[in-house]
């Protein structure tokens, strides 16, 4: 009789011992189903928002170049060289 008793009593605890297993991995699953669908989440905000970066950087471009003044020409080594002499004479007369 006693070996029925302790029979059905491992099995029982078996039984229980399975379900804890069972319910603390749901649990688990639960949780990190959860962290990774938040993490989804956010990886797809930060793309939408890498993009929109990118397009308002495009845009800054566009705007800085054509409100860019003109340049303006570039003079010859030669008419640089004139004006350095003219300066030079300029410094050397002296002031009354």
């Amino acid at each position: 009789m006693n070996e029925v008793i302790n029979s059905g009593a491992l099995n029982i605890a078996s039984i229980v011992v399975s379900l804890v297993v069972l319910l603390v991995g749901l649990v688990l699953w639960f949780f990190i189903n959860r962290a990774s669908s938040r993490t989804n989440e956010q990886i797809e905000l930060l793309e939408a928002l890498l993009d929109q970066q990118k397009r308002q950087n495009a845009l800054l471009r566009r705007l800085c170049e054509s409100n860019e003044p003109e340049k303006e020409p570039q003079t010859s080594p030669a008419k640089v060289q004139e004006k350095e002499d003219d300066e030079d004479l300029i410094r050397l007369v002296a002031e009354r």
